[in-house]
């Protein structure tokens, strides 16, 4: 497989990469990202620190509004996505309600790509969120870039 990569890395440095890349730094960021990449059977949940600014034309997909809403005892949530669906090949397939340690109070499965309707929204029903928390974190995954974008955090308003 290595063998096979650095074959390829070699050949597209060969066809005039105009990025200057030689094939020992294409190798190299190849298995850095292979190394930092978490197994596909954990969520990676980020520190603030790790969160960060993105740009419109990145692979991530980024939370920029949302809502809380009580009905009775639990909260319904909406989130506002943007990201850089192509269709099933990548799309952000799920966003996710996180206390301010991190822990996940609730996710939103999305079950297809929306890349004709962007930004989109769409809600969470029946999450718990404990009365000592005051606010929570929205983060959206990419299927293939995974928690990279822009996070949201909102405010808990007072239980009605």
């Amino acid at each position: 497989m290595h063998r096979l990569l650095l074959a390829l890395v070699l050949l597209l440095a060969a066809c005039g990469d105009a990025g200057g890349d030689d094939a020992a730094s294409a190798a190299e960021r190849s298995s850095a990202a292979a190394a930092t990449a978490p197994p596909a059977h954990e969520t990676a949940v980020p520190s603030p620190q790790e969160t960060s600014p993105q740009t419109a034309g990145d692979g991530c997909a980024h939370v920029i509004a949302g809502e809380i809403v009580w009905q009775g005892e639990t909260a319904t949530v909406s989130a506002t996505v943007r990201s850089a669906d192509t269709g099933w090949d990548k799309y952000a397939d799920a966003w996710e309600v996180r206390a301010p340690g991190g822990e996940v109070l609730g996710v939103r499965e999305l079950a297809h790509p929306h890349e004709t309707e962007q930004p989109f929204t769409r809600s969470l029903s029946a999450v718990v969120i404990p009365d000592e928390i005051s606010e929570v974190v929205l983060a959206a995954h990419d299927s293939v870039d995974g928690w990279c974008g822009d996070t949201l955090t909102l405010p808990v308003p007072d239980r009605q």
